[in-house]
């Protein structure tokens, strides 16, 4: 699997133009929240920028603010790889690398240094893939549990999830 195949991969689970009124993240396009394009074009974006904005321009988003600046790119397994990248997609790439932090017993900061990077690549694959989606899987029972509007979306994440548990 390839970069830029699991960019692929997200497109296709993220779908295009959303305004659901219960999503926290706002109006998203390919998964990119109104947020992420005005950081991205360094400038305000409106919902009309969300919604028009290309499929090329999600995946130089996806390229750079979830793939190489949090430095998935460096994690040799891929399997793991494509769960981490769509998690820090889904759960923000902080999260994402605390959950692989607290995965492999380093320090859960959230910077994908040289230490975290040494003990992912050296762990037993797929019992770190399964201590991740298990935080995954608990963190999304938590969002329910924490705000009950947010349910709407427990189907969708179920069928998510079901796509690294059968991987």
């Amino acid at each position: 699997m390839t970069l830029y195949s699991i960019i692929d991969e997200i497109l296709r689970r993220e779908g295009g133009f959303v305004n659901h009124k219960a999503d926290r993240g706002g109006p998203t396009n390919f998964g990119i929240t109104q947020a992420v394009l005005a950081a991205w074009r360094n400038q305000p974006a409106t919902v009309d920028d969300v919604r028009n904005m290309t499929r090329a321009e999600a995946r130089s988003i996806y390229f750079r603010d979830y793939i190489t600046a949090p430095k998935f790119d460096l994690i040799q397994n891929p399997k793991l790889q494509a769960l981490i990248i769509d998690c820090g997609v889904n759960h923000g790439v902080n999260r994402a690398t605390r959950w692989l932090q607290s995965a492999v017993a380093t320090k859960a900061d959230g910077v994908m240094g040289p230490v975290t990077l040494a003990a992912i690549n050296r762990a037993v694959p797929e019992l770190l893939y399964k201590r991740v989606l298990s935080q995954r899987c608990i963190f999304y029972g938590q969002i329910i549990t924490n705000d009950p509007t947010q349910a709407v979306f427990a189907t969708g994440w179920m069928v998510r999830l079901a796509e690294f548990i059968t991987a």
